[in-house]
């Protein structure tokens, strides 16, 4: 037995020296992309790049606030946009396994004031969930811009109930929806008799240890948080202008875009999914898998599960080889991406409080660098 392993300790180091090697490659070669896309005294980001529980990369750029110079560092809250939406899909299939609704609920036995009851009928819970529902947003934000800078989930979903006509017959299309989402936190409400705020924190946030998320409720979280810039032009010279909560319509209507994390919050948050802390594994399963209805008539197939956008193996899309969930978030100045290789245990993450160009060169050379490296290599391969 000691004779054994004393042969296989060499072996043991030389793979760990191995792997080390590779996760040392793979932070440089994150450093050049990364390089010179942002100045240190202007708004930045935060990337973050995690195989199973070990971070990789992790590196914040510019500041978080352009008065007080803050740096934006692993700490920093960031609105994560429309990644909020997957918070509650999370939530209402917890209170689906909790047996207090179903995904094949109709519309209408939560919203009976619908004034075509018979849509309310036909569109399900599932249809909100996977944008499927064939409701158009009846919103007028633009001309209603100064009502839509307070207006929360109710004010936005209310003009859906006045809808007289779907643009498709539900799961026949997908249409990207925020005020479905308005819709789903509502329901939340309705079911637990509480802020849907309060439910995500202790249903999600609490059992993942997200100690840096904040949910707003028509409030900006002021402490440690990141404001989110846009380019003007004043005098002919380009500037930065603040534009977020105050300045950008829609941010009080949290149930689309309402949930801040920092990034290492959302490490967290993906690490409890695939540990089902707050949820079964059949739940999660359901939820990261395309969303085929049977009435299904458009051209382009499906691609999105409950919230989660998905990349199969095999799709055409696919050029990496393994299955791909994601999301992405965009809300006045702020962008975020959230990628995760469940097969692979990868997380690569993104936070920005400006508008970045690169925004998609850096998820798509991101994953080029992780395929190079061999981490996405499907199982069976070195």
């Amino acid at each position: 037995m000691k004779r054994l392993y004393w042969l296989m300790f060499p072996i043991l180091i030389m793979i760990l020296v191995l792997c080390g090697a590779k996760e040392r490659s793979v932070k440089e070669e994150f450093e050049k992309l990364l390089k010179g896309k942002f100045s240190e005294n202007e708004p930045g980001g935060i990337v973050l790049v995690q195989k199973d529980s070990k971070i990789v990369f992790l590196k914040g750029y510019g500041v978080s606030d352009l008065e007080t110079k803050e740096r934006i560092t692993p700490d920093t809250i960031f609105n994560t946009g429309s990644i909020s939406k997957t918070f509650v899909a999370n939530a209402i299939l917890i209170l689906q396994e909790e047996k207090l609704l179903s995904v094949k609920d109709p519309l209408y036995e939560y919203f009976p004031d619908f004034e075509n009851k018979e849509i309310a009928k036909k569109i399900r819970i599932e249809h909100l969930l996977s944008h499927t529902s064939g409701l158009p947003d009846l919103r007028d934000v633009e001309n209603n811009r100064e009502f839509y800078l307070i207006a929360k989930d109710k004010e936005n979903f209310e003009p859906l109930k006045k809808v007289k006509s779907l643009l498709f017959e539900p799961g026949e299309k997908f249409e990207y929806s925020n005020p479905a989402y308005n819709g789903l936190a509502l329901i939340i409400e309705k079911i637990t008799h509480k802020r849907w705020q309060d439910y995500v924190v202790r249903k999600i946030f609490k059992p993942a240890g997200m100690t840096h998320s904040v949910i707003t409720d028509g409030s900006f979280p002021d402490k440690g948080v990141a404001h989110a810039y846009v380019y003007t032009y004043i005098k002919g010279r380009k500037k930065f202008k603040e534009y977020d909560y105050g300045e950008f319509p829609t941010f009080a209507a949290a149930g689309n875009g309402g949930i801040w994390c920092s990034v290492l919050d959302l490490a967290k948050y993906e690490l409890a999914i695939r540990n089902h802390v707050f949820l079964s594994k059949e739940s999660i399963e359901r939820s990261r898998t395309v969303f085929r209805p049977k009435n299904w008539r458009d051209s382009v197939p499906p691609k999105i599960g409950y919230a989660w956008f998905i990349r199969e193996k095999n799709a055409k899309d696919n050029k990496y080889g393994v299955k791909i969930v994601y999301h992405t978030g965009s809300q006045g100045g702020f962008r975020a991406f959230f990628i995760s290789v469940p097969e692979k245990g990868i997380i690569f993450i993104g936070l920005f409080n400006r508008p970045v160009k690169i925004f998609s060169k850096i998820m798509d050379k991101g994953l080029w660098i992780l395929k190079k490296h061999n981490w996405l290599e499907p199982r069976g391969k070195i």
